[in-house]
């Protein structure tokens, strides 16, 4: 049960780091969450890392090669990236290189440059994002949080 309530103060806390669907950024920090449901996420890819297709509950998504689900946000609106500061801390991008794998359409897989001068990953121009709420390969805990960040299918378009 302690668990559930500390999912609930992580999903809160992210949706009040980055919830206000105007495109603007906060420097406000966030209190770090329990430790129990705090996720470990690494943003940095490795050489040869994957995007796949994965089946979820919201419908087939893109997923690292580890089975993490990333998403999008619609702020960005498939231009440069808007999730900076605390927004960043509770949705690290997806940064690095990354190969097209299995249901990926590579044409639509590319990189942008970032403010902070890392390159983050896009599909089909939305930048890519992990949520820190997924403690497991698989989770989609950030789905649909504030009406502003999504899931991605296949074709590039945000699982609403």
């Amino acid at each position: 049960m302690k668990w559930k309530m500390g999912l609930i103060m992580v999903v809160g806390l992210a949706a009040a780091a980055c919830g206000s669907g105007d495109g603007a950024t906060t420097t406000t920090a966030a209190p770090a969450a329990p430790a129990a449901t705090t996720a470990v996420v690494t943003t940095t890819t490795g050489a040869g890392e994957m995007l796949e297709v994965a089946a979820s509950a919201a419908g087939d998504a893109l997923v690292d090669g580890e089975g993490r689900s990333v998403y999008v946000f619609l702020p960005d609106a498939q231009g440069a990236s808007t999730c900076y500061d605390a927004c960043e801390s509770n949705w690290p991008p997806l940064t690095g290189s990354v190969a097209a794998g299995s249901g990926v359409n590579a044409p639509l897989l590319a990189s942008a440059a970032r403010s902070d001068g890392s390159v983050q990953v896009t599909y089909n121009g939305w930048p890519l994002y992990y949520f820190a709420g997924d403690a497991a390969p698989g989770d989609i805990n950030g789905q649909g949080i504030n009406d502003v960040w999504f899931l991605v299918s296949a074709t590039g378009d945000p699982i609403a």
